[in-house]
């Protein structure tokens, strides 16, 4: 965000929002890039037959790990799981290239 308000003329003591000099120069967030790139390589593993070890590896059951104390880590499939809820895909969309590259494209 520095880079932007620098771009716009602008410093951090003129206390200008970071929604209004995104939108000021068209830019999308932080949040939607890393959202594109967990999309686009959730459609390389899509795509892939399931004897690849990626494949292979998204159905391991661990039936002797033992997890730590405290709040569970996130993990990849979770996280995917909620943002395909949240933008109500499929993940079976992904055998499709050009269309998931058109779903999943940020402004």
């Amino acid at each position: 965000m520095r880079m932007i308000h620098w771009i716009c003329g602008h410093t951090r003591l003129d206390k200008i929002s970071n929604e209004v000099i995104r939108s000021k120069l068209v830019v999308a967030s932080t949040e939607d890039k890393i959202r594109k790139t967990r999309f686009r390589w959730l459609g390389h593993i899509r795509r892939r037959s399931m004897d690849a070890p990626m494949r292979r590896c998204e159905n391991l059951d661990r039936p002797d790990y033992k997890q730590s104390r405290g709040r569970p880590k996130k993990s990849w499939s979770k996280v995917i799981r909620h943002d395909v809820k949240a933008l109500g895909l499929v993940k079976d969309m992904a055998q499709d290239r050009r269309l998931w590259r058109v779903i999943i494209k940020v402004a």
